[in-house]
């Protein structure tokens, strides 16, 4: 393990096989829908001895979305959701980082959905690092932030009979992240 948070300093590729790309959205009105994106592609400069100069980018391939349940993702792939065949890509590219403390960072940039490119703002926990039995460095980040899928264009909805929403508006974006250092 590396003595000091400036050891960690350098390029980072995310580990699909131990990062997971996630999401939670409610249905119905009464139960939550969870679910991830199983291909996507990320990069990462860490900067330890002044996180503010760190940057991060990823691509998330929109129909590789996946809740378990085979028609509903079909749906989710339509232009009432994600629209992939015209949007296939999903990105976020940081704009600014901020250290909040030893382990919270707090990091700003553009999402782009359907098109539509938003600013937001995820605060991540720095969970650790290890070197894995290949000799590779590898950090581990969590992190979350609430979105209006309306506000990037995603506006598909069904009235229930009995009142409200088929799909709520706020979608909980979820990021547990394995990067692997590359210039070691």
């Amino acid at each position: 393990m590396p003595a000091t948070l400036s050891d960690l300093t350098g390029d980072y590729v995310l580990d699909p096989a131990h990062t997971r790309i996630g999401f939670v959205a409610r249905h119905a009105m009464v139960t939550k829908v969870r679910g991830a994106f199983q291909r996507f592609e990320g990069t990462a400069h860490l900067d330890g001895a002044d996180p503010t100069r760190s940057t991060a980018q990823l691509v998330i391939k929109a129909e590789s979305i996946d809740t378990g349940v085979e028609q509903r993702d079909q749906h989710l792939r339509t232009n009432d959701f994600l629209d992939a065949p015209n949007f296939p890509d999903i990105t976020f590219r940081t704009t600014r980082v901020e250290q909040k403390s030893d382990t919270d960072y707090r990091v700003t940039g553009d999402l782009t959905i359907k098109d539509v490119t938003k600013a937001v703002t995820v605060d991540f926990e720095y969970t650790g690092n290890a070197v894995d039995p290949y000799g590779n460095l590898r950090v581990g980040l969590e992190g979350s932030l609430t979105i209006s899928r309306k506000e990037f264009g995603v506006t598909w909805n069904a009235a229930l009979e009995g009142g409200g929403v088929l799909v709520g508006d706020k979608v909980v974006l979820e990021f547990d992240i394995s990067a692997v250092r590359q210039n070691q």
